[in-house]
This record gives C-alpha cells, structure tokens and sequence, in this order.
C-alpha cells in the first residue's frame, strides 16, 4: 500500500546556558512513524533518569506491536500504554532509590496513523502544527497559569511571566493515577510539527517560532535555529525539539 505521506523529521536537545546537566530527551522514528520529546524533573539524575524511561518504554512498546498492524483503536490504547507503563516504571523506581522521590517528567508523543496523526500529552511540553505559515499549538498545559487563564482570570501574558508558571499540575511519575490527553488532528502534506520542551517556547515567541518553521530549509537547520534563539535570548533551561515535515509521497 502507498505511503499517505513521505516524512522528513530530525530532533535536537541542548543543556542551554544556564544548568550544568541535560534532563530532556527526544527521539525520531521514521520508519515506524513515532517522534517524542520528554523533560525530566527532580535533579540531575533523578530527571534524566525519568525521561530516559519514558523514552525506552516507548521504543520497547512500539518494537512489540507493529504499529502497521494497529487499528485507530488499539493504537489510542498503545499510546496511553506507553505513558502509563512509564509512569508505573518511574514510580517503581522510586521505590528502589527513595532519594529520587519527585522525580517525573512531562512528555508529548506523536503518531502518524494512516492520514491523521495521534498525540499524547502530559505536562507543559508542547505540540504545535504550522499550516499554511500559520503556527497552531494542538495541546494545552497541564499547569496551574493555564488553569488560570482558562478561568479568564490571567491574560496570555501575565500566564508567560508568572511566578508560578513553572507550578505543574501532571507530571508522568508525579502519582498513582495518570491521566493522559489524546489528541487527534488530521495532517495535509505541507503540514509541519513542531514537539518541544518549556526551553523553547519559554523564551521564544511564537511568531518567531513561526518565522523560522516557515523557512524553505532542512528541518535539521531549522531544529539548531530554534535552539540558537532559546540560548540567544538566555538559555535559562534545557531545549530539546522535534521537527516533523511531510509532503506527498
């Protein structure tokens, strides 16, 4: 069967200017159709180890079930499998080294079934769409400013400088009940997905975002520019993104 789209993709993560270790990962897997960054949380090793987990739950759960072989359905159920199965790893692991307690991490993973894409999000990492030049953010953070500006009770920009804007409300590893969104939208060749960490999107705008998406380069380029401006403008936490671009195969 043809492919619904031929998939350029590349990720990027970087310490930034500010901490001394790197708690975020990012893998792309083109062959089987799966991106994902996760930001680890709780010190240097407790978080990396947290988002190392997430990463290889993924890749060993995906490796067991083809994803060619999945219907819409089940790939949902695989999806929320994934977070939860590294949720409970994290948890268990906690219990083996007490001294990570409050480890966790926040996490998007993205999906290509046949013309839609699937994603799966927990914290205040991000996924964003640009179509047509214009930048759409298809999640929206688990965090207590979000809270707040859903309420009306903040505006978008006092949420960006709030002091309690890194306050998140659901971490994977943070409890014993998970609660995972999943979220689809149908893709259109030209689309572009942008995954990515709070140390992109904390300190570069979107508009610039969008600017750089929309240049006619590779998407590896375009990866280093984002992570270029975020240390440009401070570098203040880790970055790590992941770029997605399809075209008709």
């Amino acid at each position: 069967m043809k492919p619904a789209f031929q998939i350029a993709a590349c990720c990027e993560s970087d310490t930034g200017l500010v901490r001394s270790y790197n708690e975020d990962t990012c893998l792309v897997n083109n062959e089987d159709g799966y991106f994902l960054v996760a930001d680890g949380m709780g010190g240097a090793a407790a978080g990396e180890k947290a988002s190392s987990l997430f990463k290889e739950t993924v890749v060993e759960l995906f490796s067991l079930t083809p994803k060619r072989h999945l219907s819409r359905e089940s790939l949902d159920e695989l999806i929320f499998e994934c977070f939860q199965s590294a949720h409970t790893r994290i948890l268990a692991h906690v219990e083996e080294v007490p001294s990570h307690e409050g480890m966790g991490c926040t996490a998007e993973l993205l999906v290509f079934h046949d013309r839609d894409v699937v994603i799966g999000h927990v914290g205040d990492s991000r996924t964003y769409r640009l179509r047509n030049n214009k930048l759409e953010q298809l999640t929206s953070d688990h965090s207590f400013v979000q809270e707040q500006e859903d309420l009306g009770l903040i505006t978008r920009e006092q949420a960006r400088n709030h002091a309690l804007k890194n306050l998140i409300l659901r971490v994977v590893g943070s409890s014993e009940k998970l609660e995972v969104d999943l979220i689809s939208s149908a893709a259109q060749p030209g689309d572009i997905f942008l995954l990515c960490t709070d140390g992109l999107f904390g300190m570069v705008e979107d508009e610039q975002i969008a600017e750089i998406l929309s240049c006619e380069m590779a998407p590896e380029i375009k990866a280093t520019m984002l992570i270029d401006q975020a240390n440009y403008r401070g570098g203040k936490d880790n970055i790590s993104v992941a770029l997605i671009e399809i075209s008709a195969p």
